[in-house]
């Protein structure tokens, strides 16, 4: 039993992961920038992540959930907060939809997903038998390096977006690339 919520965890971690990179290829090759909410929904993304890693790598953990459970819902405030911003009727959205849902009403989704996987397994108990630390099998080895590096490449991003300051709303270029109007 311990095995499968090791694997379920590879696998919400895998997800997660994809998620990251589709969103940073979308911000690389259809030129969407994200906004500073997108920005903080990244963040608890990566925070979620690497609870999800530390499951991985550790043992699996109540509090290693925890830091799933406090992320997802700092990333569903975030997520929530810019869904009711657009939901007027005939409002755009920010970006473009992604199979009829902007990328902020699919982060809010799969933050919910997460905090309902954190809350069966911590509700199963599977978490008293795998205390102690294991190291990676050949596919989590492959999942953590693709979550690390995507975690990497939306520090850079960002960085360059945003500067060491705080993050302009509206700003439509990289700001140690090249002046924002």
């Amino acid at each position: 039993m311990v095995y499968m919520v090791r694997r379920l965890d590879a696998l919400a971690l895998l997800v997660l992961t994809a998620v990251l990179w589709g969103a940073f290829l979308i911000e690389l090759y259809q030129h969407q920038l994200p906004c500073p909410l997108c920005l903080l929904q990244r963040v608890a993304f990566t925070m979620a992540g690497l609870g999800l890693l530390m499951n991985l790598r550790f043992g699996v953990r109540p509090a290693h959930y925890g830091v799933v459970i406090l992320s997802s819902i700092a990333g569903l405030v975030a997520a929530g907060r810019q869904v009711l911003l657009h939901i007027v009727p005939g409002d755009p959205g920010f970006g473009e939809p992604f199979l009829g849902l902007h990328l902020y009403t699919w982060a809010a989704l799969a933050f919910f997903g997460l905090l309902a996987y954190c809350g069966v397994a911590l509700m199963l108990g599977f978490l008293r038998r795998n205390l102690s630390p294991r190291r990676f099998t050949f596919p989590e080895k492959f999942i953590a390096i693709a979550f690390l590096t995507i975690a990497m490449a939306n520090l850079v991003s960002t960085l360059l977006e945003c500067g060491l300051g705080p993050c302009v709303s509206g700003s439509f270029g990289y700001h140690w690339l090249w002046p924002i109007g």
